[in-house]
């Protein structure tokens, strides 16, 4: 946390790997977050201050992976100039898909057809506060046997967060007969609704579920937010595309936006400057 006199005036949310500090690993984005008053020239000084303060802890790389521009509130491009001026590396360069709403596209027929299979399945869709049955029957397992890994976040994790937070995080779980089969936690930013975590059981294709999921939360969940971010679609530090992935977001209307990854020394604080005319 970066102060100007008592107010707080940035922050770097992070973590720390051996000599390195990472903002933010396991994460989708991180960065260096200013307040809505910030001006250009304290933000490089506060930007400067950060870096100082991780080089005499002993950290000598700093990871940031930059916040995508549409989650901004406001014009906001201060670190990539900043970053630029560091001399920071470009680490990766990731493909999210995001849909804009201000030129939505219709579903692909395809998806439409997944969503009358849902109706036609009986299916049953809740904006729920049962985040357990979905994480512990579905995501958890689905994550572990697909890929070997856990969610970032525990279940008592996103538990209290979602009490912390009860219009940022929202579950929703589609019904089969009862029982969850599919559902996603979404997170709700002024700006933007991003499903963090999605997944359903193996009849998830038969029943139209996750269609059915993403038709409400896309169509019917806010009508107040400008962008809706699919996550990433790309793998191997962005020089491979998940072509299935691809397909299936462009068929719900999204299209592409980069999110970008940088690598720098902590000691270049020492000289970095922006000379003014």
């Amino acid at each position: 946390m970066v102060y100007k006199g008592d107010q707080l005036y940035a922050l770097l949310p992070a973590n720390v790997v051996g000599d390195k500090v990472i903002s933010h690993q396991g994460l989708t984005y991180g960065s260096f977050v200013l307040q809505d008053q910030s001006k250009f020239y304290y933000a490089f000084e506060a930007f400067k201050a950060m870096l100082a303060f991780y080089h005499a802890e002993g950290l000598i790389q700093l990871e940031i992976k930059v916040i995508p521009t549409f989650y901004n509130k406001m014009p906001a491009d201060e670190l990539d100039y900043f970053l630029y001026k560091a001399n920071a590396q470009l680490l990766k360069k990731e493909v999210l898909m995001i849909i804009d709403y201000s030129h939505k596209l219709r579903f692909q027929k395809n998806r439409r057809e997944g969503i009358n299979k849902a109706l036609r399945s009986n299916v049953v869709l809740k904006l729920d506060t049962n985040f357990k049955d979905f994480w512990s029957d579905v995501l958890i397992p689905n994550l572990e046997n697909k890929h070997g890994v856990k969610p970032v976040h525990s279940l008592e994790e996103i538990e209290l967060l979602a009490s912390r937070f009860p219009n940022n995080i929202k579950q929703v779980n589609i019904y089969k007969d009862g029982k969850v089969v599919a559902g996603t936690t979404v997170f709700l930013t002024e700006t933007t609704i991003h499903p963090q975590y999605v997944s359903g059981n193996l009849d998830k294709n038969t029943h139209g579920s996750l269609d059915l999921a993403y038709d409400f939360i896309i169509n019917k969940m806010c009508d107040d937010k400008r962008y809706f971010d699919f996550n990433i679609s790309s793998e191997a530090n962005g020089t491979k595309i998940n072509e299935g992935l691809i397909f299936w977001k462009e068929s719900c209307g999204a299209r592409s936006h980069t999110a970008n990854t940088f690598v720098l020394k902590t000691d270049c604080y020492k000289t970095l400057e922006i000379p003014k005319t």
